[in-house]
Formats: structure tokens, C-alpha cells, sequence
């Protein structure tokens, strides 16, 4: 089933937009993946998702796709964290990343509802954290 061009590019485009929100939100906080990294995250999923629903055969198995990409992101996120003595850090961005290309595969799939819903949670899940620093250092946890 060929999905039509205006389709995809719509697509692709709320896709760079929600992945740009969080990648934003990572850049601000000068994180090891920022806007670029996530916003290509999610637009590369949603990319993925489209050519594994546009160019297989009829009994394919069009879950194998996405369940390289999750695979994937899960190599790339690791990539990010990083040990500096007796602290980790990057696991936030890693699970940004790892979020954006769940985000990136249901706009794929066109559920823009489930995508910009849990764009929107992963924003208040940042937010929250960085009120959580300001009040709770980690000395005092």
C-alpha cells in the first residue's frame, strides 16, 4: 500500500516539529543529543515507518521494522551516557532519544493523537525534572 506523497511529507513534517520540541528542550540544558539529534531521530523513524508500511510485499511483516528501530535508538542512546567518577550522566537524553523515535514511528503510522500526546508528556517529564534539581539537589536526596 503506497502511501501518497502529500501524506508522507505531512508526516515527516509533524514529525520534525514535535521532534524539535524536545530536542529543544535537550538543548537548553546543553545535553549531549539536542535539537538536530532528536528532531533526525524522529523523523528518521517516522521515514522508516512509512517505507516498511509503502514497500512490502502483502503478507510481510511490517513490525520488524519498527522493532529495529527500537533496537537502534537503543544503541544510539547508549552512545550519549557517559560515567564521570561516581556519577552517570546522558541517561535523560538517552531516553529523550529513545522516546523520539517512539514518537517518530506512531506519526509514521499516522497517530498523530498518541504522538503529540506523548510529546507533550515527555515535555512536563523535562519540565519536572529540572524543578525537581532546583529544589531537591542531589546532596540533599
Amino acid at each position: 500500500m503506497a502511501i501518497p506523497l502529500d501524506v508522507g511529507l505531512v508526516r515527516l513534517i509533524v514529525s520534525l516539529a514535535l521532534g524539535a520540541l524536545i530536542g529543544f528542550e535537550r538543548e537548553l540544558h546543553r545535553a549531549p543529543a539536542g535539537l538536530r539529534t532528536i528532531a533526525l531521530v524522529t523523523v528518521g523513524s517516522t521515514l522508516y515507518t512509512l517505507a516498511s508500511i509503502s514497500f512490502v510485499a502483502p503478507d510481510a511483516d511490517i513490525t520488524r521494522i519498527a522493532a529495529q528501530i527500537v533496537v537502534g535508538l537503543g544503541f544510539i542512546g547508549g552512545g550519549v551516557i557517559f560515567q564521570a567518577k561516581d556519577t552517570i550522566h546522558g541517561l535523560t537524553t538517552a531516553a529523550s532519544v529513545w522516546v523520539a523515535g517512539a514518537i517518530g514511528l506512531m506519526v509514521g503510522i499516522g497517530a498523530y493523537a498518541f504522538a503529540t500526546a506523548t510529546a507533550i508528556i515527555i515535555m512536563l517529564i523535562l519540565w519536572f525534572g529540572t524543578i525537581e534539581k532546583k529544589y531537591l539537589p542531589h546532596e540533599r536526596m
